[in-house]
């Protein structure tokens, strides 16, 4: 049985199934090995881990915990809640999809270039110049307000070896969406988005062997790669116009509700608003990407990750709020449908979260390609049965994400 306990709990001899944390909070290989020494046991406690999922059935047992089947199902419940509960108006007349994203692909690719070729400059010891960025970012947040399905279906397109670039490119574009649905002015929008644009130029300064390396980091590297957010904000503090906002949004994103965070290990309102956005932003597409060490987790699957560390390292209401801007269903998600059709996410509808516009193009049952054709959930009987996984129906999301 795969059970979820609190950190006091574990033993020697048990068999950790997940650590339950964001990949970039701890400097272990993989998130399921056997505990077999109490030096091990210490180590997961320095790392501020607070529950972890035990496999009962490969290392010892305790007669507390939870059943990940129930801990899956009390999450399931609580996204129901959020979409239930979602008080979002109507945003107007919006850019057709179809025309959306074309100017999206050309975005996205302008910006993985612009960020690529800041952190050569980094590298080079050349002056970072703002003029670069805010231009880029206007466009990212008008594409945003145009349509926003468009560029977040974008932002799952991402090549492994360029992973920091497009990363940073995500981050910018889900900030932007998440923004909107706090409602903040434009001015303030478009100040998280150039930070968070900028959030990891920091790592321009750790050594390659390091931030590519695909075995699990030693101690001492692991402390090199959580110094990026230093170096970053002392990159963007030399830059002629930073704003404070902006390096609140770089400076904090790796700080965490609990205080168990860095670089300053600040807890809760001791980080900003837009540090706390960062956070829950930053983490969200780390563990939906796929890197070279990291199979990423669906969208759904990452919400609701996101929504059970809310109960320790987030903001509860933010982390709701975030759910809601992207929707339950990201667009770009792979979902298998109740008549058997698997389709992608395409667009949110605006009044019923759990009902989104999907393509649909593959029929499960018989394995084979139908007719593609777009089906609005909120106006059809099919309904979304499960989050499917692109690699495992052999499917090419490249193929259905640009249309």
């Amino acid at each position: 049985m795969i059970k979820k306990i609190n950190i006091n709990q574990i033993k020697v001899g048990m068999y950790i199934h997940d650590l339950n944390c964001g990949w970039m909070d701890h400097d272990f290989l993989r998130n399921s090995f056997a505990v077999r020494d109490n030096k091990t046991i210490r180590k997961i406690y320095d790392t501020g881990i607070v529950e972890i999922y035990i496999d009962t059935q490969k290392g010892a047992d305790v007669r507390e915990g939870q059943p990940e089947a129930e801990v899956s199902a009390s999450l399931d419940q609580r996204m129901l809640e959020i979409a239930a509960h979602d008080q979002r108006q109507e945003a107007g007349v919006r850019a057709p999809l179809v025309d959306e994203i074309p100017r999206a692909r050309r975005l996205q690719a302008e910006a993985n270039r612009i960020i690529h070729n800041l952190m050569e400059d980094v590298r080079l010891g050349k002056q970072i110049e703002l003029e670069k960025v805010e231009p880029m970012v206007e466009n990212i947040a008008d594409s945003i307000f145009r349509n926003p399905n468009a560029l977040l279906s974008m932002t799952m397109l991402k090549d492994r070896d360029n992973y920091t670039f497009e990363h940073s490119v995500s981050v910018c574009a889900l900030m932007v969406t998440f923004s909107r649905e706090m409602d903040l002015s434009r001015d303030v929008i478009l100040q998280i988005a150039v930070g968070a644009l900028l959030h990891d130029l920091g790592k321009a300064q750790i050594p390659d062997e390091i931030l590519k390396k695909p075995d699990r980091l030693t101690d001492e590297e692991f402390i090199s790669m959580k110094e990026h957010v230093a170096h970053g904000v002392r990159l963007l503090s030399d830059m002629q116009g930073i704003t404070s906002l902006e390096l609140e949004v770089a400076g904090q994103h790796h700080e965490r509700f609990d205080g168990n965070g860095y670089p300053h290990r600040l807890i809760g309102e001791d980080i900003s608003l837009y540090g706390q956005m960062a956070a829950i932003v930053d983490v969200y597409d780390a563990i939906s990407s796929d890197r070279v060490y990291h199979k990423g987790l669906p969208p759904t699957i990452s919400l609701k990750k996101i929504l059970e560390w809310s109960d320790h390292y987030f903001e509860p209401i933010l982390v709701q709020k975030f759910i809601r801007s992207v929707g339950i269903y990201p667009s770009g998600t792979l979902v298998r449908l109740d008549s058997g059709r698997l389709g992608v996410i395409v667009q949110q509808t605006e009044k019923n979260l759990l009902a989104p516009m999907v393509r649909v193009f593959y029929n499960s049952r018989q394995n084979y390609y139908i007719q593609p054709e777009i089906i609005d959930l909120s106006k059809s009987y099919d309904r979304v049965m499960s989050c499917e996984d692109y690699e495992k129906w052999h499917i090419d999301p490249k193929q259905w994400l640009i249309q």
